[in-house]
């Protein structure tokens, strides 16, 4: 790490990166059911009231509330029971049926008595009682959701009922991401080779986070093949993000090379791991620097890719879901860096280890610290159940003391609102 000299906050890397990105502008027109999750482009008003008709809201008998006015218990009132309702005379109906013409209200079957052609009401009801008005749930014209509104199945559902069978929409955010190395392959690797896995991982999250990704091919550690690669990139892409090759050693070629076709914004971020991130600009695209080692572009991926991403995308940056947990051992971290600590959760020290992630989440009250914490072991990732974020200016954090633990995986495409973090 000496051979970066100065680390840019955490928090000013994001706010470097949100002001490098342009929001996505075209737009484009739905069905209901592949509108869950996107953005709302425009407002939508209700062009009908729900429900349209004034409806039964129990299962009863319609009438006019002045005929049973007198109804209790001791005094029962005596209807003739019919197809129509008038003076004396009542409709039966069942929940979500129209009212007939002439009734005023709805007398609830628990409160009457039938036998053959009439009725015996022992209880009175005021004039609209168990009757839903046209509009009670959504009157006409109403506003329902503003431009830039995520939309949410319920939203749908309700959408669907004014009677809209399409939603106007902007688009996903195109992210192309680039693997770099010489000793990255797709399979069967040789002594000194390693299966790419960072383009697999991170294409899967942005998809999550509600972009569009497409991963290029790998990209060896040369000049000329790097700025043709990320030529092609940024002529598509909304954000392009490279994965590997950034520290400062002879064949970390990314940062040097985008240099040349763009400007830099920074190199070198107060992250552990994944400390060797960068952002820049080249042709008007911001471009992502994240490092080879998985863990390290995983976190790197989480605190720069998903705020660009949501930024592009119009989306709103939604907090992780949290434990409240108790360490079971220290977690060492430096001041000036913001250290993810991978954690598993436990229920307490008789619980049972083969219970599944989710058993564990719903119970945990205890984290314990993966045991390896290099960046490079994938496997310390998937057998956490979260991880730890320990502030800049804190240095270390001891066993015994209660923390929360993050769910990176709580950043589905399912997730709506929030804050940013």
């Amino acid at each position: 790490m000496s051979e970066f000299t100065d680390y840019a906050p955490v928090a000013d890397a994001q706010a470097a990166v949100r002001d490098l990105v342009d929001p996505v502008t075209e737009t484009e027109r739905l069905p209901l059911a592949a509108a869950d999750g996107r953005v709302l482009a425009e407002e939508v008003a209700a062009p009908r009231a729900v429900p349209h008709y004034e409806r039964a809201a129990m299962d009863g008998y319609a009438v006019r509330a002045e005929d049973v006015v007198d109804a209790s218990d001791r005094s029962p009132v005596r209807l003739s029971v019919g197809d129509e309702v008038g003076a004396g005379r009542a409709v039966r109906v069942d929940t979500g049926e129209p009212v007939p013409e002439g009734a005023d209200s709805v007398l609830v079957v628990e409160a009457t008595e039938r036998v053959e052609g009439e009725l015996t009401a022992f209880e009175s009801v005021a004039p609209g009682e168990n009757v839903a008005p046209v509009g009670e749930d959504v009157e006409a014209g109403t506003t329902l959701f503003e431009a830039g509104h995520r939309l949410r199945p319920a939203d749908l559902g309700l959408l669907k009922a004014v009677g809209a069978a399409h939603a106007a929409v902007y688009r996903r955010p195109e992210v192309v991401l680039i693997p770099t190395g010489e000793e990255i392959v797709e399979s069967d690797p040789d002594p000194g080779q390693v299966i790419a896995t960072n383009g697999l991982t991170v294409s899967r999250y942005v998809e999550r986070w509600g972009g569009d990704a497409a991963v290029a091919d790998i990209v060896p550690d040369e000049d000329d093949e790097l700025e043709g690669a990320l030529s092609d990139a940024v002529a598509e892409a909304d954000v392009v993000a490279t994965l590997g090759g950034t520290a400062v050693g002879e064949r970390d070629r990314v940062p040097g090379v985008i240099g040349d076709l763009g400007e830099v914004s920074f190199h070198g971020v107060g992250l552990r791991p994944g400390h060797p991130v960068g952002a820049a600009e080249v042709d008007g695209t911001p471009v992502l620097m994240l490092p080879g080692y998985p863990v390290g572009c995983l976190v790197g991926a989480m605190a720069l890719l998903r705020p660009a991403v949501a930024a592009a995308g119009r989306l709103p940056e939604t907090n992780p879901p949290t434990t409240e947990a108790e360490l079971t051992r220290k977690i060492a971290s430096e001041p000036g860096m913001r250290t993810y600590a991978r954690v598993s959760l436990d229920g307490g020290e008789g619980s049972d280890a083969s219970r599944s992630s989710s058993e564990r989440r719903s119970d945990g009250d205890t984290a314990t610290p993966t045991r390896s914490r290099g960046s490079g072991v994938l496997s310390s990732v998937t057998e956490a159940d979260g991880w730890v974020v320990v502030p800049e200016s804190v240095e270390g954090v001891p066993a015994g003391e209660t923390v929360p633990v993050e769910h990176w995986d709580g950043w589905p495409q399912a997730e709506y609102g929030g804050e940013d973090p």
